[in-house]
């Protein structure tokens, strides 16, 4: 399937570059069956049915934005150089430290063996580089690398916000879900950035019910596709768990008649990794890479909260999965003529489709 076919012209002043205040401020186009709806996040409690189940992803971002210096190399050419890094992928443990999958800018100054140094905390060992990608080797493993990331870290705020303006003291609370518990993402479920303890109280109130599922995401998941058929692309893989009683709890709301409701596509990605071909859900505890585009047949999720994508971008392919490719490209233009605000910090969509092409 041709990329191009996901693109579109987003005018710049429509990216978010702070969230709304209060959190559930934030506008709500609804996509529904009888057509586009212009409401706000806080319609939810009137829009869910008693017995519908929201879904959401509870992992917790940790600090993956570094800075650090590779010194001036003895031979071999080159000074001292700044080194841009956004952690994404934990890869293990190891006696002589953390590993972890990274970007890294400027890739091309560095090669393996050097060493970055964050601060008087922390420093990597580059065991490798592909592309703009390395394999860095820290010098702490375990709680002490937790510790010192948490000291030398900031809160990895998308690239389009971050070149707009700087990091703020309140970006560490507001880049994070008010019910983040599990530590492991580089980039934020960030549907669920909307969600309030008075709305949660509402739909309480209503009588919706809530689990909370853990995928961390990963940087990549957000990044545009760079080929030109969907068939070329590779996903970064992320880790997520289901356990067996949320699988069963899930399973129950659905034969009772309920819907289940997906907080973010990172949500959705979970549950269809995890469900059968029958749409029962099961345990899950695994790494997923599932690309879904048009075509792709959904089992488990009846509908999605969820933000505005960037173009190109395998989360608006999943949109346009779900929902039908024609109408969220009409949504996305009513969403730009009306005002809505777009990405992380952006406004939400509730998809309740009629599927389709």
């Amino acid at each position: 399937m041709r990329v191009d076919l996901f693109d579109f012209e987003l005018p710049p002043e429509r990216i978010a570059l702070e969230p709304a205040r209060p959190r559930d401020a934030a506008r709500m186009l609804h996509v529904a069956p009888d057509g586009l709806h212009d409401r706000g996040v806080g319609d939810l409690a009137h829009i869910l049915r008693p017995g519908d189940m929201l879904v959401v992803n509870d992992t917790k971002v940790i600090p993956a934005q570094l800075e650090g210096v590779r010194p001036a190399r003895a031979e071999g050419g080159g000074g001292e150089v700044r080194v841009d890094v956004t952690l994404h992928r934990r890869l293990e443990d190891r006696a002589s430290g953390a590993a972890w999958r990274a970007f890294v800018r400027p890739a091309k100054r560095l090669r393996e063996g050097d060493v970055i140094t964050f601060d008087s905390w922390l420093s990597a060992i580059v065991l490798e580089r592909d592309n703009a990608e390395a394999t860095l080797l820290f010098d702490h493993s375990g709680g002490a690398f937790d510790a010192a990331l948490a000291i030398a870290g900031e809160p990895p705020l998308p690239p389009y916000i971050a070149r707009q303006r700087e990091a703020r003291a309140e970006d560490a609370e507001d880049y994070q879900t008010i019910y983040a518990r599990a530590e492991g993402s580089v980039a934020a479920p960030t549907a669920g950035l909307h969600f309030t303890d008075k709305l949660f109280a509402a739909l309480e109130a209503r009588g919706v019910l809530r689990e909370a599922i853990t995928l961390h995401v990963g940087a990549g998941t957000f990044l545009p596709v760079s080929v030109d058929d969907t068939g070329d692309h590779m996903m970064h893989s992320e880790w997520g768990e289901i356990t067996q009683a949320q699988a069963v709890r899930m399973n129950a709301a659905r034969s009772s008649g309920g819907r289940i409701i997906a907080v973010g596509t990172t949500t959705l990605r979970l549950l269809e990794s995890a469900a059968d071909e029958t749409g029962q859900i099961n345990a899950f505890c695994a790494e997923t890479d599932i690309f879904i585009t048009p075509g792709y047949k959904f089992r488990s999720v009846d509908a999605l909260m969820t933000n505005f994508h960037l173009p190109r971008s395998t989360l608006f392919m999943l949109v346009c999965a779900f929902a039908g490719t024609k109408t969220m490209k009409d949504a996305y233009a009513h969403a730009i003529s009306a005002g809505y605000r777009f990405y992380s910090f952006g406004d939400a969509c509730f998809l309740e489709p009629t599927r389709g092409g």
